[in-house]
């Protein structure tokens, strides 16, 4: 038998060896056996455990407070007295307008308001007059009145007398006793009566009408007069409160024209320069940044695993000096209507001030923590985290099968995932290539 030859045979004996040790356990002992694996495959197993998740996004610092100041006076600037980069404290003055033409405003405005206050105190006094001569000559009225009827009842009384002399007289005259003169003298005097009835009563009409003209202190013409003159009082003291309300404007002006600062923080922008005036412009931008936020771009799944309150460790890409410290102040909704991009809100300390406006910053937010039963982390086969190795032991031999899982919480060594029991075996690391049916048994 030549070389060749013998190589050839020999390897079929190798072959049938090998079927021989894969089937050992006798033509009717069990199931096959799958194939050994070379080295030990590390399993752990499956047991109830609590880990502490964390969320790690990304975002960018945001000031606590963004104050734009403008100024609606159009008055030239005195004097500036911050640049960029300033400190400032709430109250500082920053800059200040000139105010000569308000001033002088104002002091024609303080002198309305004296002639105006004059004329109020005259109006005031003519109502009170008006009232007086309202109320004596109502008063008269009623006494005229009277008068003219005790007139007339004089007047009809003296009538009736004298007629009755006149007829007496007309009696005596045919008896000779009395001269024909005597009757002419009484019939004047009865006539003198009658118009002196006729006179009174006209005046007493007269009286009446007077009366009624004049009214009372509520109807007519008296009552006519006062109110009168109480509008005219009420105008003037309505003259008053509009020059004192122009006064106060151009006080307020004046004092706006002294910008102050309304916040502790760092003047970030000035847009003023003496001598220009503020127009419609920004003409300083502060920020307050002994506290920030920082504004994290989130997932949905974020917004429904970072509750409000949970601490954050904040880190900046480069920056030495160590972390910063916060909290979740809010979760936002939607950045842009129909995106799926939301904002966590993060309230952070930031003593040194070195954490700017726009800087972008890494967050890692502690979620709730989360009891299950809990497997290695490295034991899952893919990004998805749905699927690991288990050690199935229900055949002759341990060897590897392939289970789904749902991962629920994960601190990044530790994964809590439902789909599994506790004291399960699973194969530690799911990328050592492990198929199903693979023997995990050791030789």
């Amino acid at each position: 038998m030549n070389r060749p030859r013998v190589l050839l045979v020999a390897l079929l004996v190798a072959a049938v060896a090998t079927v021989g040790c894969a089937h050992r356990g006798g033509a009717g002992g069990g199931r096959a056996r799958g194939l050994s694996s070379p080295n030990p495959i590390p399993t752990a197993a499956a047991k109830v455990t609590t880990v502490h998740a964390t969320s790690t996004i990304s975002g960018f610092v945001a000031p606590l407070l963004n104050v734009a100041i403008t100024s609606a006076l159009s008055e030239p600037t005195d004097v500036v007295n911050v640049n960029e980069g300033d400190r400032v404290h709430v109250g500082e003055v920053l800059a200040v307008l000139d105010t000569a033409d308000l001033k002088a405003q104002l002091a024609q405005a303080q002198a309305t308001v004296v002639a105006d206050q004059r004329t109020a105190e005259s109006d005031d006094a003519k109502v009170a007059q008006t009232r007086y001569t309202a109320t004596l000559n109502i008063g008269q009225g009623g006494n005229s009145v009277l008068s003219a009827r005790a007139a007339l009842a004089q007047a009809q009384q003296n009538l009736v007398n004298d007629q009755a002399n006149l007829a007496r007289d007309n009696a005596l005259i045919t008896s000779g006793y009395i001269a024909q003169q005597t009757i002419d003298q009484q019939k004047t005097q009865v006539l003198n009566d009658q118009a002196a009835v006729r006179n009174a009563q006209a005046q007493l009409q007269s009286a009446i009408i007077n009366q009624n003209v004049n009214g009372t202190m509520n109807k007519g013409l008296q009552a006519a007069d006062v109110q009168a003159a109480i509008a005219d009082a009420q105008a003037a003291h309505a003259a008053v409160a509009q020059a004192q309300a122009t006064v106060q404007q151009y006080e307020a002006e004046i004092s706006r024209a002294t910008i102050v600062s309304p916040t502790e923080g760092v003047v970030i922008n000035r847009n003023l320069n003496p001598g220009e005036y503020p127009g419609s412009r920004t003409i300083f931008t502060l920020q307050r940044l002994d506290d920030v936020y920082a504004e994290l771009n989130a997932s949905s799944s974020d917004t429904f695993a970072i509750p409000v309150g949970a601490p954050v460790t904040l880190s900046v890409a480069g920056a030495s000096g160590g972390n910063y410290s916060g909290h979740v102040v809010a979760v936002l909704g939607q950045v842009t209507p129909g995106s799926t991009d939301f904002t966590v809100k993060v309230l952070v300390s930031n003593p040194d001030e070195k954490l700017q406006s726009g800087i972008p910053v890494t967050a890692v937010a502690a979620l709730p923590p989360v009891t299950g039963v809990g497997i290695p982390t490295t034991a899952f086969l893919d990004e998805t985290h749905t699927s690991i190795m288990i050690a199935d032991d229900e055949l002759v031999d341990t060897v590897a099968k392939t289970v789904y899982v749902h991962e629920i919480g994960s601190n990044g060594t530790t994964s809590i995932v439902t789909g599994l029991k506790a004291g399960q075996a699973v194969v530690a690391n799911g990328q050592l290539g492990v198929t199903d049916g693979q023997s995990l048994a050791q030789e």
